[in-house]
């Protein structure tokens, strides 16, 4: 699914993409607990995904190991983009069902599915706060791509940004205070960080490649993002997942793979990132630990599964 890459993805937004050690020769005392690795497979928590592995778009959900996956939507209509509630019980996500393309919530088990926003233009690629009290999503409503904000029930809608480039993808801070989105005001498509409402706007990115689709690390210090490099030779393009400091220092690859790897998300511990990649011809979910190691394929489809959302 090449058109997964941040390029597309982007443009698919707008338009719809862990024994005791023994006293040794380390001199470590007898009865202090040795370091644990992380297991190479998580066991914790629920993802979230995309597929239209039965037709159309719909919204799927799996154990963290890839077992037990269970589709909740099902409608003739494209849904994606899934979002778990702070608390784990709800799931929102964009749908475009009742003819445009609205932020809709669901119970985590896939009932009560509601609509949330009614408007002509596209709402979509929702993202909750972390008390679970407001809803932020991109919307085109004032004629550019914009992001705005909600109560959890749809209410009071306010516009945090106003540019006529593209500002999309918004994700929250843990601490509720600051959301990072993806935005291409300075030319480039990169990653911003703002307080949480749209004041002192930052640029966090600074590269000629397209980055953004911005992920918080549990504990607020790092932010993983996408990077799309251009390959000229292969008219394509190489998207790895990188990882900064919540300050846009340290950016490091994590992923170094020819094709797409991209739309991270956290575990709630921060031990593992789960992503999308075509890596094995089709695109899957993937997980891996958070220093990039041990990456291990979750799903296997010949259709398309995409956008990650690990539950808390």
């Amino acid at each position: 699914m090449k058109t997964a890459s941040l390029a597309i993805a982007l443009l698919f937004v707008v338009c719809l993409a862990v024994p005791l050690g023994a006293c040794g020769g380390d001199g470590e005392p007898a009865g202090t607990p040795a370091a644990t690795e992380a297991p190479a497979t998580p066991t914790a928590g629920k993802i979230a995904f995309m597929s239209d592995r039965d037709g159309n778009p719909e919204i799927y959900v799996m154990n963290a190991d890839g077992s037990a996956v269970t589709r909740l939507t099902n409608n003739p209509a494209d849904d994606f983009w899934p979002a778990w509630a702070p608390e784990g019980a709800r799931i929102a996500f964009e749908s475009d069902r009742d003819g445009n393309r609205e932020v809709y919530v669901m119970n985590a088990d896939g009932s009560q599915q509601t609509r949330l926003t009614d408007d002509p233009a596209r709402d979509g690629v929702p993202a909750w706060s972390p008390d679970g009290t407001r809803i932020a999503f991109q919307s085109e409503r004032d004629g550019n791509d914009e992001i705005y904000v909600m109560n959890s029930d749809g209410s009071g809608h306010t516009r945090l940004t106003d540019h006529p480039a593209l500002d999309g993808v918004p994700a929250w801070s843990p601490d509720g205070t600051r959301i990072a989105f993806t935005s291409d005001r300075d030319g480039n498509f990169e990653v911003y960080v703002m307080n949480a409402d749209g004041s002192g706007l930052t640029r966090l990115t600074d590269n000629p490649a397209l980055e953004g689709i911005p992920a918080w690390s549990p504990d607020g210090s790092r932010i993983a993002f996408e990077s799309d490099i251009p390959v000229p030779s292969a008219g394509e393009w190489d998207s790895e997942i990188y990882v900064m400091n919540a300050d846009g220092s340290g950016q490091t690859n994590l992923t170094n793979n020819p094709g797409f790897d991209g739309v991270p998300t956290w575990s709630p511990d921060g031990t593992y990132i789960a992503f999308g990649s075509d890596r094995d011809g089709n695109h899957e979910i993937y997980v891996m630990k958070a220093d990039g190691s041990d990456v291990t394929r979750l799903t296997d489809n010949p259709a398309p599964d995409g956008t990650p959302a690990w539950s808390p």
